[in-house]
């Protein structure tokens, strides 16, 4: 059944973010709202999850309350199934094995596309920003879930720089530039649910939180966006999903 209490913007990231993954898929997940939308669908509906750091950790299984603060830290390592070095890890990425990739940035762009690099002039960045880590290659190479809070400057109709690529320049450029595989799946936001047009690999609308409209998406994009025809209204978080999602993180570091 849907919650009847409160529940944040993070957590609403996080559970609609869960649902998304599939039992027996291989995700390379990063810290924070990644990390908790992998473990607890791993933990509710997905046992056979099989989520990968950066760091070299293949198989972890996050305790209660000890969620890693990086991927390259030591509680990453807990009950894995394997420690590599983290070239190891992105060769199985190389070679196809991994299904989802779980991502965030600072701006998202209609195709797709993810900036983490900085915003500005390249020349003058007003910010700059902690770049691309493994995220081009997981980007380039994996079916990709983004989550972030929707906002119009990070909704941006071309971004400033392209750290990861989603459908570059929409149609077939993205296959036209070496990059058959992969691409962006879907991107959760506070808002609502978004895809792309298997035509154009524009940004649609397919699900809105209860309460919210499509105006109120469009004020907070910086392009147009289209609605699918079929646009759903997603299903509220549950108390099982909340209740295992805040004993993940107690102190509420990533879900306040």
């Amino acid at each position: 059944m849907p919650s009847t209490g409160d529940y944040t913007a993070s957590e609403l990231l996080a559970v609609m973010s869960s649902r998304l993954l599939e039992d027996g898929q291989i995700v390379f997940a990063g810290v924070g709202i990644p990390l908790l939308a992998a473990t607890l669908a791993q933990g509710l509906h997905c046992p056979s999850l099989t989520i990968l750091f950066e760091g070299g950790v293949i198989g972890p299984v996050i305790e209660p309350g000890k969620l890693p603060p990086s991927t390259n830290e030591q509680r990453c390592t807990i009950h894995a199934n394997m420690v590599l070095g983290s070239t190891d890890v992105l060769l199985l990425l190389q070679r196809g094995y991994v299904d989802v990739g779980f991502m965030g940035g600072a701006q998202i762009d209609q195709h797709g596309n993810l900036n983490s690099s900085f915003i500005g002039d390249p020349a003058r960045p007003k910010t700059r920003l902690p770049g691309t880590g493994g995220g081009n290659d997981i980007a380039s190479l994996a079916q990709m879930i983004v989550a972030m809070k929707h906002e119009k400057r990070r909704f941006v109709e071309n971004v400033d720089f392209v750290t990861s690529p989603g459908f570059l320049r929409g149609g077939n450029s993205r296959r036209d530039s070496g990059l058959p595989a992969g691409g962006m799946y879907r991107v959760v936001t506070d808002l609502g649910i978004f895809g792309f047009d298997d035509e154009t690999k524009r940004m649609k609308i397919l699900a809105l939180h209860a309460g919210i409209t499509v105006a109120q998406v469009q004020e907070n994009t910086g392009f147009q966006l289209a609605a699918a025809p079929d646009m759903g209204v997603t299903e509220a978080p549950t108390d099982r999903e909340l209740e295992f999602l805040r004993r993940l993180d107690p102190d509420r570091l990533y879900t306040a």
